[in-house]
């Protein structure tokens, strides 16, 4: 049986079908970016089919654990849910659409009978959160949950490879180009939560599915002309092309490469390819997934249109069109460039989008090792992906930016939105980006209680700190005998006067400039620790298109304005059809009439506590906290303060 991880870049196995014949792959996609662990020395001797290479990659998950903390909390919240949605639940819509019978009680929202992309989180984003909790923290039993859903799956699964929650007819509607809900991108979730099985728990069956999948998918595809896909391609079609780029990269079958080739969608990565920004009036969450699919495509095929979509694309959207949280999308769509001021609703910042910028971040990452792509990705990590998890594991659709708005989380039964798949995803690998290593260095990325074991140096290195509400954190290394390395440590963009102690010494003559590396060479032994300290400063982020319009932040922390709870209640809080727009109960943004450019201070003596300057004082808090409460994160500043 193979033992990966999904965020593996180096991963070896056998071929499909349990064939005797074993190879070796390399993968740096969201789902193959660590090395892999594997007893089998031929398989290790294997081919690789990877044509770009990283210049950093990450650690196996199983060699990172997280240690007490806020994303240890969230993942065993997340595990806590997971273990208590039934699979005969989940497999309810399968076995009917099978002809097989089911008296299990259906599952609400968007897994509901009735709803056309029912079998996306029950057949697709479990499986994944069961995999990668496995990955995570070796959690034998979730991993045995995940292998009797794939065994039941299998049951249901058509001659001709077919596999749904809904009937292939809804495949006849696409051709026609009548009204349907997105199918392939219900299929692409069902497709990765098997092959996920497969890459971290070693499940050969889900392997099989995948590729019988696969082929049902080729048969249907490849007949058609260019001009017919690309009508059909209109409608939201998720990460077909990552996930056959990704089935190609175990299995070498240059079917499925083709097959993933032909996902492209010319209208939007056209534009992307000649650098130019066409992406006013996209639906933001079908398109960010096609630039994944293009990231694994310049991985495997070396394609250099490619990886200039991808990167374009994440400069585009980072640059003008994000919030001061790091979220993007507003009524899931967006607008003009650097057009935000009218951007500020109640469905803005769809969760799934964040979950999406941060896979391609890695991608992006891996092939740069810039940690300014890693500021980014802190900023999403801690603005609007901590707070939009509940104490038991309900999860949110977007974070509404409109003032007075609130946080909604679904239910435990009856939400199953898109979000709720990729949170269950990303709460499950809280792990994955901390640490990344070259063969001479380890990089210290994201300042999270944790420890990273590096057999192959005969290092380990171990992570304290209470961040954000403390303002740095202290590694200890762990070594049988002395190591000469590099241990790069991301100083971020909002650290400024960063320091750095070696065993209690201040390191005199380490660079630790904003939005750089302090690089610390030597041969480090047993018992050494380095203090860094990570001053976090106050400062504003105005929006592009109005100056007046600003968010107030400390290091990387949006802080909100606390607005009250009046009218709010648990109904508003926790539904199944997003949050209440309130068209009719418009509340104010809040102003600041401050005298001048600093309008806002923390409160002396209380962690983690802000308020505004001036009259009528605000008060202001981390938007991670916010809970319950309605907020704003922008308010309305005197021009003459600016």
């Amino acid at each position: 049986m193979v033992d990966w991880n999904r965020h593996s870049r180096r991963h070896f196995l056998t071929t499909a079908a349990g064939a005797a014949a074993a190879i070796a792959v390399c993968g740096h996609s969201d789902i193959f970016a660590q090395d892999a662990v594997l007893d089998t020395p031929a398989i290790k001797n294997g081919p690789s089919r990877e044509r770009a290479a990283w210049k950093v990659e990450p650690f196996p998950m199983k060699q990172v654990k997280l240690r007490n903390g806020p994303f240890k909390e969230m993942m065993e919240v997340n595990r806590k849910y997971l273990l208590e949605v039934p699979n005969d639940r989940l497999l309810h819509t399968f076995r009917i659409t099978a002809g097989l019978p089911s008296t299990a009680e259906p599952l609400g929202g968007w897994e509901a009978p009735d709803c056309e992309l029912r079998g996306h989180f029950a057949g697709g984003h479990y499986l994944s959160a069961c995999a990668l909790m496995y990955s995570s923290g070796t959690d034998e039993e979730l991993r045995a949950k995940g292998n009797d859903l794939v065994v039941e799956l299998a049951k249901c699964q058509k001659a001709n490879g077919y596999l749904g929650a809904y009937p292939e007819s809804f495949y006849d509607r696409l051709r026609k180009h009548e009204k349907v809900w997105a199918p392939y991108y219900t299929y692409h979730k069902i497709m990765a939560g098997h092959l996920d099985m497969y890459v971290h728990c070693g499940n050969e069956q889900a392997l099989v599915t995948t590729q019988r999948m696969a082929d049902w998918a080729y048969d249907w595809i490849m007949p058609l002309s260019d001009d017919e896909l690309q009508r059909i391609y209109r409608v939201e079609y998720g990460g077909m092309m990552e996930v056959l780029y990704n089935l190609y990269a175990i299995n070498g079958q240059q079917k499925y490469a083709t097959l993933a080739r032909r996902f492209g969608k010319n209208a939007f990565f056209d534009p992307l390819a000649a650098h130019e920004d066409h992406l006013d009036g996209l639906h933001a969450n079908t398109h960010i997934p096609q630039v994944i699919g293009a990231a694994r495509g310049y991985e495997l095929t070396g394609d250099d249109r490619y990886r200039s979509i991808a990167d374009y694309f994440w400069q585009e959207v980072v640059a003008k069109h994000t919030y001061a949280t790091g979220g993007t999308s507003d009524g899931e769509g967006w607008q003009a460039p650097g057009q935000l001021a009218k951007q500020l609703g109640p469905a803005a910042q769809e969760c799934c989008c964040s979950y999406n910028m941060m896979k391609l971040s890695r991608h992006v990452y891996g092939w740069t090792a810039d940690p300014k792509i890693m500021d980014y990705y802190e900023q999403l990590l801690v603005n609007v992906r901590l707070g939009t998890q509940d104490k038991d594991g309900m999860l949110m659709y977007y974070v509404p930016l409109k003032p007075g708005m609130w946080k909604t989380f679904g239910t435990e039964f009856g939400a199953f939105w898109c979000c709720t798949g990729t949170g269950v995803e990303e709460y499950a690998k809280t792990n994955d980006s901390i640490y990344f290593h070259d063969d001479k260095s380890i990089y210290v990325n994201l300042f999270i209680g944790s420890e990273v074991v590096w057999p192959q140096k005969g290092i380990t290195l171990v992570q304290d700190t209470n961040f954000p509400a403390e303002q740095g954190t202290t590694l200890t290394i762990s070594a049988a005998k002395p190591k000469r390395l590099t241990v790069k440590i991301r100083i971020p963009y909002w650290a400024q006067g960063a320091a750095i102690k070696i065993n209690g010494d201040v390191a005199a003559n380490i660079a630790a400039p904003p939005g750089t590396y302090a690089e610390l060479t030597r041969k480090w032994k047993d018992g050494d620790k380095v203090e860094i300290s990570l001053p976090m400063t106050l400062h504003a982020s105005p929006l592009p298109d109005d100056q007046t319009l600003q968010a107030a932040m400390y290091g990387p922390l949006v802080l909100a304005a606390q607005m009250g709870t009046a009218g709010l209640t648990e109904k508003m809080i926790y539904g199944d059809s997003g949050p209440d727009d309130e068209h009719d109960k418009p509340i104010a943004m809040p102003a600041v009439a401050a005298a001048g450019a600093e309008w806002f201070e923390k409160v002396p003596d209380e962690p983690l506590q802000f308020r505004t300057i001036g009259t009528g004082s605000t008060k202001l808090k981390p938007l991670y906290q916010i809970m319950d409460e309605r907020y704003s994160v922008y308010l309305k500043i005197n021009k003459k303060a600016i």
